[in-house]
């Protein structure tokens, strides 16, 4: 069986997300609550990091961490049910980009 992710992202006009050991740091959050979860820096965006959540998971407590990191923050969530997704370019994830 596969593992769909629901897919967020994290954006803010005022405080840098990349070079900031944002991405260790949620990291390290989710492994410490033992929460799965993928993070990496978008690089189809800037200063966008974007996280991902097994599918149907309540994403509260991560939402949370990352306000006390970065206040100023936005999250969204911009995918659900993604099997195997790419963070750093979403529109790999576009099945029908891809021939048979």
């Amino acid at each position: 069986m596969i593992l769909t992710w629901d897919v967020y992202e994290i954006r803010c006009d005022c405080a840098e997300l990349h070079g900031v050991k944002l991405r260790g740091r949620i990291r390290k959050f989710t492994v410490e609550q033992e929460i799965s979860c993928l993070v990496e820096n978008a690089s189809d965006e800037e200063n966008v990091v974007r996280f991902a959540l097994q599918a149907g998971a309540v994403a509260g407590a991560v939402k949370n961490f990352i306000m006390t990191l970065v206040p100023e923050a936005q999250i969204m969530e911009v995918m659900k049910d993604v099997p195997n997704p790419v963070l750093s370019k979403l529109k790999v994830n576009d099945p029908t980009r891809y021939e048979p």
